[in-house]
């Protein structure tokens, strides 16, 4: 019981470090002169918001290590038995269309990089016309998700507990399509007739949609890059997690996500999430 309380004070922390992380963005849409660990570009706001994170998460004396997307390598903060693993802004290339994006915040019993399986908390804060927290505390499997108001004081107002609709509507996937395999794109010309089109460019603002809408939100293995382009620590597990704990399921093509086996702190994986029906046929395309 004393790591879930513990884990929840790192989402409440989060949701405290929202406010200011909004406020903080107008002014730093530009990009720097440097790429993350990833090879990518990197924003004013990537840093700003790792900056605050790391000093709202690391100053908490439950958690011992940092890590962070924008980071090489983990940051030792104290004694504490938890890891975190932040993605500070999902999206952040949204900034110049002025297009939703998030923060995600993965808690881990363990030493990174860690097993999906020793998540003990996992929640996403998105930035959209309001700002708002999805999180779940406890073992996979067996922890409900939460939607929260975040207020303007960085405080989580409990809106009620997700579960993903029986009846899917919405489908996102990212990647170029010349870059698809080719049986990933057959998958894709059967959902395309059952389901909408709804994909922003940020994962966790598709995701948020799968969640509201039901559906299936995939960045697949992709020609150029087998293990397709999102982090296992910092996005593949916690959004596996919140997704199976509202009633889905997660694969990386062949099996759950959180089965993956961790060798990396920056290691990839390819990420399909949804209702339990569209992932199983998805596998059922791909294998």
């Amino acid at each position: 019981m004393e790591r879930l309380d513990a884990a929840e004070s790192v989402l409440d922390a989060a949701a405290a470090a929202a406010p200011e992380i909004r406020a903080g963005l107008p002014g730093r849409r530009r990009y720097l002169d440097e790429e993350n660990p990833s090879g990518e570009e990197v924003l004013a706001a990537d840093v700003f918001a790792d900056d605050l994170l790391e000093t709202a998460l690391g100053d908490l004396d439950a958690v011992g290590t940092y890590a962070s997307e924008e980071r090489a390598s983990a940051v030792d903060t104290g004694d504490g038995p938890l890891s975190v693993a932040v993605d500070p802004l999902d999206g952040s290339s949204n900034l110049e269309s002025n297009n939703p994006m998030g923060t995600v915040v993965a808690v881990y019993d363990g030493t990174l990089p860690a097993a999906g399986r020793d998540l003990v908390a996992a929640g996403f804060v998105l930035y959209g016309p309001v700002t708002t927290m999805v999180a779940g505390v406890g073992a996979p499997g067996e922890a409900d998700v939460y939607e929260y108001l975040v207020t303007a004081d960085g405080d989580r107002e409990e809106m009620g507990v997700i579960a993903l609709p029986d009846d899917p509507t919405v489908y996102g996937f990212g990647g170029r399509v010349p870059d698809w395999p080719a049986d990933f794109a057959a998958y894709v010309d059967e959902v395309e007739d059952e389901l909408k089109l709804r994909y922003g460019g940020a994962m966790i603002a598709d995701v948020s949609q799968v969640l509201s809408y039901g559906g299936v939100f995939a960045y697949p293995a992709l020609e150029s890059a087998p293990n397709g382009k999102l982090r296992l620590q910092f996005e593949g597990n916690p959004v596996a997690y919140l997704v199976e704990g509202a009633g889905g399921r997660s694969s990386d093509g062949t099996g759950p996500i959180l089965d993956v086996t961790a060798t990396d702190l920056h290691q990839r994986v390819p990420v399909h999430v949804g209702n339990a029906s569209l992932i199983e046929r998805l596998e059922s395309a791909l294998q």
